[in-house]
């Protein structure tokens, strides 16, 4: 029994170190990991089933382990992230990568486990970038410094239903940006005429937005009258193709965090300029509990991307899937065939079916 103990605080100890991120590459650890699995196993371990695998983090570290893996999950996404994680890269394993750049290293033989996978993931990633950036970069202007811009922040607009109003609403549930201390950030609402503007109050120490939003779980309100409107007046011009959408702020890379900026016209044009050259003109499923789009006009997957603050997504996912994607695969494909011979290797194709 004294024994049974010792070696049941020999194994906690031994789980204590191979539980440490240090030690999640270490292959000593997890070589000794393999050998205390397969002695406990009398030779036989059992395969591991994560039956909503999600990212796919049980069966890559039952993987590690040397354990038969298997995972499903309802979601595509996920079982598509799942694949790319723990089927694709054993399928490449001790093979050298096929770009001409890494191909230039004297030994070839020196790549272990998927690093050249992962090598030609970062080649053909960066390749594809730099193509997408030639052809659809013009409608990604940069911040007024120079800066990446992270994200365009829109909001949706409609004609106030007061006659004795007609202004252009927005819709905003919340005007905030950062409540971080001493970085607060918001939009304020500025009514010009019949119409809004927005300011961008940043870097403030106290204080907060005028108004919390435009927009609650009662309705709206417009900011120019101050009237009351109702979700069935909004769903109406969304049905009836006036919804509109007007830039609030921009949001970029600044050099300690995020820097939020004014809405400029050149950043409007062009989000304007950008038409996907496809849609997909499925239509959305009709539950209104948990596809709200319907309620306003959009019924389509390809609506989603029909207006300014979307189409750009459209035209970026059009551009990736319709051209880089397809060079970057059938280059890759010429060079692993000039590579030489790789008789264990399975065409990328049968992989992805």
């Amino acid at each position: 029994m004294l024994e049974d103990e010792r070696r049941r605080q020999r194994l906690f100890a031994f789980i204590r170190e191979l539980v440490k991120w240090k030690n999640s590459s270490d292959e000593r650890v997890l070589a000794t990991a393999r050998q205390l699995i397969f002695a406990a196993t009398e030779g036989d371990p059992p395969p591991v089933l994560d039956p909503f695998c999600g990212g796919g983090s049980i069966p890559l570290e039952a993987q590690r382990l040397g354990l038969e893996a298997h995972g499903s999950d309802l979601n595509p996404v996920a079982v598509m992230i799942t694949k790319a994680l723990i089927e694709l890269p054993p399928k490449f394993a001790e093979e050298p990568p096929v770009n001409p750049e890494s191909r230039k290293t004297a030994d070839l033989s020196s790549w272990r486990g998927a690093q050249g996978l992962a090598e030609d993931v970062r080649h053909y990633g960066a390749w594809m970038r730099e193509r997408a950036k030639g052809r659809i970069g013009r409608l990604y202007p940069t911040g007024p410094d120079g800066e990446t811009v992270i994200a365009w922040l829109w909001a949706r607009t409609v004609r106030c239903p007061n006659p004795a109003c007609g202004a252009t609403m927005p819709l905003v549930r919340s005007f905030w940006l950062s409540k971080k201390p001493n970085k607060k950030a918001w939009v304020e609402p500025v009514v010009e005429g019949k119409s809004v503007r927005f300011m961008v109050k940043r870097d403030q120490e106290n204080g907060t937005p005028p108004i919390e939003g435009t927009v609650n779980r009662k309705g709206g309100t417009c900011t120019v009258c101050d009237s009351a409107v109702p979700f069935t007046h909004i769903r109406s011009e969304g049905k009836a193709g006036r919804m509109g959408q007007q830039l609030m702020a921009v949001v970029a890379e600044g050099h300690r965090g995020r820097k939020y900026v004014e809405a400029a016209e050149e950043h409007v044009a062009a989000a304007k300029k950008a038409r996907p050259e496809w849609g997909p003109e499925h239509e959305l499923p009709h539950n209104p509990r948990d596809f709200k789009t319907p309620n306003y006009g959009m019924s389509t997957f390809a609506d989603l991307f029909a207006r300014a603050n979307s189409s750009r997504s459209g035209r970026s996912l059009t551009s990736w899937g319709r051209r880089e994607i397809s060079h970057a695969r059938t280059l890759s494909q010429a060079l692993s065939l000039k590579s030489g011979p790789q008789p264990t290797r399975m065409p990328l194709r049968r992989i992805s079916d």
